[in-house]
This record gives C-alpha cells, structure tokens and sequence, in this order.
C-alpha cells in the first residue's frame, strides 16, 4: 500500500544504503550542472565556486536537521504542514511540492528529449512521448524495492560518465586556460553573494529531502544527516557537477543553456555522451515522479477525496509533464519556479523554527489527525504574508537589490512572524508512543499504527 497519507511505520523503513542509493538518483540531474554554469556567466568562476561553497555547508546543514527530524517522525511534507498550518494549508503546500517536482521532470525530461533530438533528428514531439512513457513505469515501483537497485546500478555509470566527458573535452579542445580566471560581471552585490542566491532558488531540495528521509530508520540518524541527505552529498551534487559543467562549458565556448549543455556532453563523448545523459535524466526523473504522485496524492485526498492507488498519480504526472513538454516550457518554467520557490523559503524558514522549538521534545510528535486540526492555523497566514510579500519583492523593480536578496528576506520574514504564530497558537502535540483510539482512526488515515 502507499503511505502518502500515512505516518509511515518503523516495519516500512529502508535501510541506510539502499535510502541513499535511491536519494543519489537527485546527484545526477543536469539542471545542477546548467545552474552552476549560469551562475558563473552571471558572476564569474571564482564567485561561483565561494557561492557554492557556502551552499554546500547551507544545504548541508538544513538537511541534517530536517531529515534527523523526518526519519524520527515518519511525516511527509503534508502531513507535517498540517501541524504548520492547518489542513488547508498543508493542502497548498502538497500542490506546490507536487507542482515544482513536475515541473522539474519536464525539464530533465526535456534534455533527455533534446539530446535525442540532436543526435537522431525526428520530431521533438515524438521524443518527448518516448520520454515519458519510459519514466512512467520506472517510477511506479517504491524506493525499498525497486528505486534504491535502479540508481545503485546507475550511480557508478553516472560517475564514469563525468569522469569520461572531462577528459574527453580536454583531449579534443585541449585545457581551457581561463576558465577559473573569468571575469565576473559588475553588481550592486557580491558576485559571491549573488552566486549563493541563485542557489537559494532550488530550496525545493529540503521538501524533497523531507519526503525521501522519511523513510530512513531512526537509529540511521546520524548517517543519513551527513551522508544520504547532508554535506557529503551536496558536495558531490553541487560541487562535483558545478565544476565538470563549468569545466566542459569553458572547453567547448558554449554559452550556458539546457540545450548546451547536451551539445556539450555529445561533442565530448558522442553516442556514449548521449548514454550518459539517459542515465543521469533516468535516475533524476524516478525521485520527480515519485515526488510528484506522492503529493498529488495527498492533494487529491485532502481536497477530493479521492484514494487512488500511488500508479494512477504516476500516469496521472507523466501526462501533465508530456502536455507541458508541448509548451514553450522555459517562457513560464522559471518564473513558475521563482514564485513557487518563494513559497519553499519561506515554508524551510518555517519548518526549521517548529523543529528548533521542539528539539529537546522527543518523546512529542505533532497531532496530525484533521479531528484535532484548524483548517487554517496562525502558521498559514504567517506563511502566505511572507510568501506574498516575497513575490511582491521579487516582481518589483524601483529596487533591483532588494529583488535580488528576496530569498534572505523571505526567510528572516516568514520565521519571525511564525515565531509570532507558534507563541499565540502552539500547535498540538502527542506523545509518540501512544497508542491511537479505533475511533479515531476514522478521522483520517494520515495517522501512525503503532508497532509492538
């Protein structure tokens, strides 16, 4: 059965490797490696590589926190919004975590479908059904016993690929001699600083992170916070991918894109580049399409009513990324991503401070059930101002730094006023060992079964 709606049991969990071969499969996406190259087009290699410095330690030290908290409580994003902000809220923050991970496999998807494209020809439409309809049943088995084999075969294959394309470039273009040495462009802010923003727009990475660790073992803790989830992996996905796409990038004097990306790695490697690619969007498109049926789910039940089995939301996902892929996808993508992205900060601001009041409180865990639950809590309106006003920030331009530092602002915001919200209407909490009244079960299924 799926947990989406569940508190999943300790019987349920995945043990710490097979987690974090099925976590890595994110480690592998190009997008990491076009925001790197992006990022130093805009600010120059030097301030790039401090700005994701600062990231890697960032991300690294969120994560720690929030998949400690995940894997001791067994919440999904929904479930714990519930507590954050009440059954309608955590509704909202479903569809925009379902949303942001279609949307991230319709742009995996689409470089899978352009590397294709540029290799064989043919209709583009054509491509991006193939590569659809070869996701679809990659995504319907569940990480204990499907995902975690998939991308532990892949992985060293993936690691191969980089590894290969490095020195083909520099075999065939030789070493490109400025590539560190960049100049960068001139801004009101730090190029450094500006490099750790555009890093910022990707914070969908806890909610997915949430999601996956979940899953782990409590007694992995300590494994998954540092490796499956924490620094050791942003070091790899941020770091490793940065400086091999920069590295490609500068070799070959292509200006940064999702299409040149591609044209760099079948220049490099030819056919062999091509497989390369499939490997990396294959691994990357199980976690967005798993993702995305998880929180489709869990919409679809709070909202409709409807419990479906997990496989429908997967068909039901693949169709809406095919019907995207029809579009002209970059046009909305990033403005779609910039203002879903507001409303990530400011739920990890959000969610940090709920864990950060509850942190001695082991023995507690939040009330979940919707019998016990406002339909909209003090926490949603301190998030949706913040997440408001962030936006608001963002699309304004009398003043383009204070644009710029939206990310920082909403998160200083959204904390502060949810501070506020949890000291006027702490949300409930309950003993994590007790066990659950029969009647209450017919509330909601988003509740845990304790085991004996």
């Amino acid at each position: 059965m799926s947990y989406s709606n569940y508190v999943l049991p300790a019987t349920e969990r995945a043990g710490k490797w097979s987690l974090t071969m099925a976590w890595w499969a994110v480690f592998s996406a190009m997008f990491w490696i076009y925001v790197a190259v992006a990022s130093a087009g805009a600010v120059g290699v030097v301030n790039t590589l401090i700005g994701m410095a600062l990231t890697i330690v960032t991300y690294g030290a969120i994560n720690t926190v929030l998949s400690r908290y995940a894997a001791r409580t067994g919440l999904t994003v929904s479930l714990f919004s519930r507590t954050l902000f009440g059954l309608v809220g955590s509704a909202l923050a479903s569809l925009i975590f379902a949303a942001t991970a279609i949307y991230y496999a319709v742009f995996e998807g689409s470089i899978i479908a352009v590397a294709f494209h540029e290799y064989f020809g043919g209709s583009m439409v054509v491509w991006y059904g193939i590569v659809v309809l070869y996701a679809i049943p990659l995504a319907l088995g569940g990480v204990q016993n499907w995902l975690d084999k998939l991308n532990g075969v892949l992985l060293p294959l993936y690691v191969a690929g980089l590894i290969a394309v490095v020195v083909a470039a520099t075999l065939i273009r030789g070493v490109p001699t400025d590539w560190i040495g960049q100049a960068a462009v001139s801004s009101a802010l730090p190029g450094w600083l500006t490099s750790y923003l555009i890093y910022m727009g990707v914070y969908i990475m806890m909610m997915y992170t949430f999601d996956y660790a979940r899953l782990g073992r409590q007694q992995d803790e300590k494994f998954l916070g540092t490796v499956t989830f924490g620094w050791v992996f942003y070091a790899f996905t941020f770091g490793l991918n940065g400086l091999v796409g920069i590295y490609i990038m500068s070799a070959w004097r292509i200006e940064a894109s999702e299409t040149g990306v591609v044209q760099a790695f079948i220049s490099s490697l030819g056919l062999v580049g091509l497989l390369v690619i499939l490997i990396s969007q294959t691994r990357i498109n199980t976690a967005n399409y798993f993702l995305a049926s998880e929180n489709l789910s869990a919409f679809a039940s709070r909202v409709f009513r409807l419990n479906l089995p997990r496989y429908v939301w997967v068909i039901v996902c693949g169709a809406l990324a095919f019907l995207l892929m029809l579009t002209d996808v970059l046009s909305y993508l990033l403005k779609a991503l910039a203002w879903q992205g507001v409303f990530v900060t400011a739920w990890v601001a959000i969610a940090l401070v709920f864990i950060a009041l509850n942190w001695k409180t082991q023995d507690l865990v939040p009330d979940i059930r919707p019998g016990n639950l406002k339909a909209v809590s003090p926490g949603a309106i301190a998030w949706v101002f913040a997440s408001a006003t962030g936006i608001a920030l963002t699309e304004q331009t009398a003043w383009p730094v204070i644009s710029q530092l939206t990310p920082l602002i909403t998160m200083a915001l959204a904390a502060g006023v949810y501070y506020g919200a949890y000291k006027f209407s702490p949300p409930r909490l309950i003993n994590s060992v007790d066990t659950i009244d029969p009647a209450d079960e017919e509330l909601d299924p988003a509740i845990s079964h304790p085991t004996s």
